[in-house]
């Protein structure tokens, strides 16, 4: 067990801004993951799926032309 063993006191400042922005990442990852497979939001997706295929006209968040 000696060898998962972390001596927080021996971080240096680097350590902590290492684990600090791994957590962010984490759970900005989680907010996206639950933003994707959230059903409600299911139509929004769809509709921007060829987004990369149209021409350059605007279009609102539902992917109709403004």
């Amino acid at each position: 067990m000696d060898y998962l063993h972390t001596d927080w006191s021996a971080m240096s400042l680097n350590d902590w801004l290492g684990v600090f922005f791994t957590v962010a990442a984490f759970v900005a990852m989680i907010v996206v993951y639950v933003l994707v497979f959230n059903p409600k939001n299911k139509e929004t997706f769809n509709s921007q799926g060829d987004m990369a295929l149209r021409d350059e006209v605007e279009y609102n968040n539902l992917g109709d032309k403004k």
